[in-house]
């Protein structure tokens, strides 16, 4: 028997993925979050085998949330199963340290494997998986690596929400200054707007 906890904040979501795993009859769906908090909940009251998680939950980020599992309950295998297939999405969750990354479009016959193999001990990241991770890390390192300290604080106060006035009396600098600034980390990140700018910014500084 292998116990399974579904976390998808759709409701037909969890129930499709519900009954598909039940025609297995050595799965057996234990409990099912519709959150990251019900899920760290859940993992903990019930020790499953298998975490099932989708990425776009309220609560904890997810990747957050697999370092927690992996550190306090290491028998737990976290499986990703999402429709946001971007690669700074699954550098984030193999960095984390998920045995494996699936499509939500994947074929319910391939899911029911995987499972099975992720429980006898199989590492289930591909080698093309793995590539497109490296290549993220390399392409986003190197942006990084562009940045001056003072744009990276600036990017972090624009993705906080801050106006350019705001970035202003927030750092002490003119104004002129500020939008000299973000034009040079635009131009750095190879995006053509403030919202392109701030999502990278979330996805690679955080808010810190």
């Amino acid at each position: 028997m292998i116990t399974i906890v579904i976390a998808d904040d759709h409701p037909i979501a969890r129930a499709g993925i519900h009954n598909l795993l039940s025609s297995d009859p050595e799965l057996v769906i234990i409990g099912e979050a519709e959150n990251g908090i019900e899920a760290q909940e859940l993992v903990e009251k019930l020790r499953p085998n298998i975490l099932l998680l989708d990425l776009k939950m309220p609560g904890p980020r997810p990747a957050d949330l697999e370092r927690y599992v992996r550190t306090n309950f290491p028998e737990t295998i976290t499986l990703v199963l999402t429709a946001h297939d971007r690669d700074v999405y699954l550098a984030d969750m193999v960095k984390a340290g998920v045995s494996g990354y699936f499509s939500k479009s994947v074929r319910g016959e391939t899911l029911i494997k995987a499972i099975h193999r992720a429980v006898e001990g199989e590492y289930l990241i591909t080698e093309t998986q793995k590539e497109r991770v490296k290549h993220w890390e390399e392409n986003n390192s190197n942006k990084r690596k562009k940045l001056t300290q003072r744009e990276k604080e600036i990017l972090t106060l624009m993705n906080r929400g801050l106006d350019d006035t705001a970035i202003s009396n927030e750092l002490g600098i003119a104004y002129q200054t500020t939008v000299f600034h973000i034009t040079n980390i635009r131009k750095k990140l190879e995006v053509t707007s403030r919202q392109q700018a701030t999502k990278w910014a979330n996805e690679n500084l955080g808010d810190n």
